[in-house]
C-alpha cells in the first residue's frame, strides 16, 4: 500500500529530516504523493533529490509490507492480526524474521510523525537508539516522546512464535534448528504442520530430520486433515514406546458418560453401559439423570418427612390426614399432591428409580469424532501396553539386579568374616560407612573427582583393613566360640564407631561426589533406563567377585582359608596357623566393606548411619545364599534384590512395608531350608 501525503505533511517531513540529520528519510523516507509503487531497481538507501521539488525517496521493500498492513498492526488482536504476521512469514524478505523477533520481544517502534517502522534500544529513559529494519543500521538517538512501542500481548507473541519456526526449521544452523524443533516439541499446533513438513524436503543432519520426521507424525494425529494421513500417521506409532506418542494417543480414545432415550446417530460411541454394573452403579446413573434435568432429584426419606412437617394445614398435608400419614405410600402421595400444586419441587422416591432409568440408555462417547481413528489408536494402544508391560519387567528386572550388586558388595566382606570363622560382626555395617568416609577424605585432599575416586578405592580399603585386624586381634580373637559375646561386643563397637563419626564428621551428610562420566543414566528407551553410577557399582562386584574367587582358587591365602573353613583342628595340624588366617580373613573381609563404602556413598547419603541401613540386608543375603559360599552370596543377594524391587512394585509408596515383607519372607525361607541355597559342606558344615 502507497500512501498520499498532502503537500504541508510532506513539508513537515522534509524540515523533520533536516532538523533531525540523519540518513532515516535516505533510507525509509515518507512516500511521494504518486501513487505509482517503488520500483525494485530503485535502492532502498537512495539519497533524496537535491531540489525541494524532486520526489520523496521510494520506501524499503520490508518496510512497504509493514506501511501495506499498518492498520492491522497498530489495531493489533489476537483475532485479526494472522494476515499481518502470515505477510511477513510469507514474503521472503531476508529482514521478515528479524522484524518478527523484534516486535516479539516488544522492541519494535513507531514514528508517530510518519508511521514508519524501526527497531530501537533504550539509551537512557528519554532516549532512543534507533535502527533501520532494512539494514540494521543506526539511525541515531531520538526522543523516545517521538514513537510509540509496540507491545504485543501473550497471544500474538504467540502467533510470531508458530511463524518464526518456519524462519528457523529452515536455518543452516543445526542449532538453531533443534531449537525449533524443542519448541515444537513443548507445544506443537497445527500451524506447525506446513513448516515441517516443507523443511523434510530439505537436507539436515539425521538427528534433526529424525526429530523432525516424528514431530510431523505427531501433529498429523492430531492435526491431519483427513481420516486416512491420521491413520496412517497412528500407524507409525505402532510399538513406539515414546511418552510423546502416548500423548498423542491417548485423548483420541478418552471417553465421556452420556445419557439418551436412543443411541446418537453418527456418534462415535465406545460401548453402552448397563446399569448396576461395576462400571455404572445404580444411584450413579440416576444423579447423571438429574445432572442433565432428565429426571427429578431424588427425594430421601428425610427430604420428604421435613417438606410433609413444613406444609400442614389444617391437620392435612396435600389432602391427606396428618394421622393416615402412617406409610411410605400414603407419605408419596402428600408429597405427590404438593409437588402438583407447585409448593415443592418435582422429586422422585426410592422406589421410583428404576422405573425412571429404564427409559434411558447409557452409553460412553469418544472425543474423537471418526471411527477410523479411534480404532487405529486403540489398536496402537493395545500393542504399546503389551511393549510397555515387558519393558517395565525389564526396567525393574535391572533395578533389582542393580540393588541385588549393592548387597552383594555389602555383603561380601560379610560372608568372608562369617563363613570361614562364624563371627557373627555386626560392626560390618560400620566399616562400610568408614570406606565411605574416607572416600570423602580424600576428596578433600584430591579435588579432580575421577583420580579421588581411583585413590580412594585402595585408601578405603586400606584403612578398613588396618580397623578389621585392630578389631579381630584386641576383642575377636579372645571370643572365638561365644557367638553370643561376640554379637554383644562387635554390637558395642559398631555404637562406639558411629558417635566416634559423628564426633568428627558431624551430624550432617557429607557428600562423595562421582566424577562427570557417572553422571545421567544409559536409556534404552522411554520405560527402560539406569544410572551410571549403578552400573558402575554392578561392574565394581563383578571386579571383586572375580578378585575373591582368585585369591580364594589360586593364592596360598585362600587354600588355607579354604582348610581352614573345611577342618580348623586338620589345618592346624598341617601347619597351617589359623590365628593368622583368621587375622587375614577377617581383614580381607573388613578391607571389602571399605570399598563397598566408597560406591555406596557415590548415591547414598555418607552418616554416621549409613553402615546400619546395610547391615541386615548384608546378614540376610549371606544366610539365605549359604554360610561360607561366595556363590550362594551371589545367589542370595541376586534373591533379595529381586524379591525386594518386586514387593516395592506392588506397593512403591512404602518402602518401609517392602522390607518388612521381605524379612518375613526370609524368615519363612529360612524355616525350610536353613543352610541356605548353596549349603557349607565339610565338618565344619556339621555334615
Amino acid at each position: 500500500m502507497i500512501f498520499k501525503t498532502s503537500g504541508r505533511l510532506a513539508a513537515l517531513l522534509c524540515a523533520l529530516a533536516l532538523a533531525h540529520g540523519t540518513a532515516a528519510l535516505a533510507q525509509d523516507g515518507a512516500p511521494t504523493q504518486t501513487e505509482t509503487p517503488p520500483q525494485a531497481s530503485e535502492a532502498p538507501g537512495e539519497a533524496p533529490g537535491a531540489t525541494a521539488s524532486a520526489a520523496m525517496p521510494a520506501l524499503s521493500p520490508i518496510q512497504s509490507l509493514l506501511q501495506a498492513n499498518r492498520d492491522l498492526i497498530e489495531a493489533a488482536s489476537r483475532r485479526t492480526i494472522q494476515p499481518a504476521i502470515d505477510a511477513l512469514a510469507t514474503s521472503g524478505l531476508p529482514q521478515a524474521q528479524s522484524v518478527l523477533e523484534k516486535w516479539q520481544a516488544r522492541e519494535m517502534w513507531q514514528r508517530d510523525s510518519d508511521g514508519l517502522f524501526f527497531y530501537a534500544e533504550e539509551v537512557d529513559r528519554d532516549t532512543l537508539r534507533i535502527f533501520d529494519f532494512s539494514t540494521g543500521e543506526p539511525l541515531g538517538d531520538m526522543p523516545e516522546d517521538d514513537f510509540t512501542q509496540l507491545k504485543p500481548n501473550s497471544g500474538i507473541r504467540g502467533l510470531m512464535g508458530a511463524a518464526l519456526v518456519s524462519f528457523q526449521l529452515n536455518s543452516d544452523d543445526p542449532a538453531v534448528r533443534g531449537a525449533a524443533l524443542a519448541g515444537i516439541e513443548r507445544d506443537g499446533d497445527a500451524s506447525h504442520l506446513a513448516p515441517l513438513r516443507s523443511v523434510l524436503d530439505k537436507d539436515m543432519d539425521a538427528a534433526n530430520r529424525a526429530r523432525a520426521e516424528r514431530l510431523e507424525r505427531l501433529l498429523t494425529v492430531r492435526f491431519g486433515e483427513s481420516d486416512a494421513e491420521r491413520v496412517e500417521a497412528i500407524g507409525y506409532f505402532n510399538g513406539d514406546l515414546g511418552v510423546d506418542a502416548r500423548a498423542a494417543l491417548n485423548p483420541l480414545v478418552a471417553t465421556t458418560l452420556r445419557v439418551g432415550t436412543t443411541l446418537p446417530e453418527g456418534g462415535n460411541v465406545a460401548r453402552t453401559l448397563k446399569v448396576g454394573s461395576d462400571a455404572l452403579p445404580r444411584l450413579e446413573a440416576y444423579a447423571l439423570l438429574v445432572d442433565n434435568d432428565l429426571a427429578p432429584p431424588l427425594l430421601t426419606v428425610a427430604d420428604n418427612r421435613a417438606a410433609l412437617e413444613a406444609n400442614i394445614v389444617d391437620g392435612q398435608v396435600g389432602g391427606i390426614a396428618v394421622a393416615d400419614l402412617d406409610s411410605d405410600e400414603t407419605r408419596a402421595r402428600a408429597y405427590a399432591a404438593l409437588a402438583a400444586e407447585g409448593t415443592v419441587p418435582l422429586a422422585a422416591t426410592p422406589d421410583e428409580i428404576d422405573t425412571i432409568l429404564d427409559g434411558f440408555t447409557f452409553y460412553e462417547t469418544f472425543a474423537e469424532p471418526s471411527a477410523l481413528v479411534t480404532d487405529a489408536a486403540s489398536d496402537a494402544l493395545t500393542g504399546i501396553g503389551t511393549k510397555v508391560g515387558f519393558n517395565q519387567f525389564l526396567d525393574l528386572s535391572l533395578d533389582g539386579l542393580s540393588l541385588a550388586s549393592i548387597y552383594f558388595l555389602a555383603a561380601i566382606g560379610l560372608a568372608i568374616t562369617f563363613g570361614v570363622m562364624g563371627v557373627i560382626n555386626m560392626a560390618h555395617g560400620e566399616f562400610i560407612m568408614m570406606g565411605a568416609y574416607t572416600g570423602y577424605v580424600v576428596q578433600q585432599i584430591i579435588p579432580d573427582y575421577t583420580l579421588s575416586l581411583i585413590v580412594a578405592i585402595p585408601a578405603a580399603f586400606a584403612v578398613t583393613f588396618a580397623a578389621g585386624v585392630a578389631m579381630e586381634r584386641l576383642i575377636i580373637r579372645w571370643l572365638y566360640n561365644r557367638p553370643l559375646e561376640t554379637l554383644l561386643s562387635t554390637f558395642g563397637v559398631s555404637i562406639a564407631l558411629q558417635q566416634l563419626a559423628k564426633n568428627i564428621f558431624g551430624t550432617q551428610a557429607r557428600p562423595l561426589t562421582s566424577p562427570s562420566w557417572l553422571d545421567g543414566s544409559f536409556q534404552l528407551n522411554d520405560v527402560v533406563g539406569i544410572s551410571y553410577i549403578r552400573i558402575a557399582i554392578f561392574v565394581l562386584a563383578l571386579i571383586f567377585l572375580g578378585i575373591f574367587l582368585f585369591i580364594m582358587k589360586k593364592t596360598r591365602l585362600g587354600l588355607e582359608t579354604r582348610a581352614v573353613t573345611q577342618n580348623p583342628r586338620m589345618a592346624a595340624s598341617m601347619g597351617i596357623n589359623p590365628d593368622r588366617v583368621n587375622m587375614l580373613t577377617f581383614g580381607l573381609g573388613s578391607g571389602i566393606a571399605g570399598i563397598a563404602g566408597v560406591a555406596i556413598g557415590l548415591y547414598a547419603k555418607v552418616t554416621s548411619e549409613l553402615g546400619a541401613d546395610y547391615i541386615v540386608q548384608s546378614f540376610m543375603t549371606v544366610v539365605v545364599g549359604g554360610v561360607g559360599n561366595i556363590w550362594g552370596t551371589l545367589l542370595g543377594a541376586t534373591m533379595i534384590g529381586f524379591l525386594q524391587k518386586g514387593i516395592e512394585w506392588f506397593n512403591p509408596a512404602n518402602t518401609l512395608a517392602a522390607q518388612t515383607y521381605m524379612i518375613i519372607f526370609i524368615i519363612i525361607f529360612i524355616q525350610f531350608r536353613p543352610r541356605g541355597i548353596i549349603a557349607l559342606k565339610g565338618r565344619a558344615a556339621g555334615d
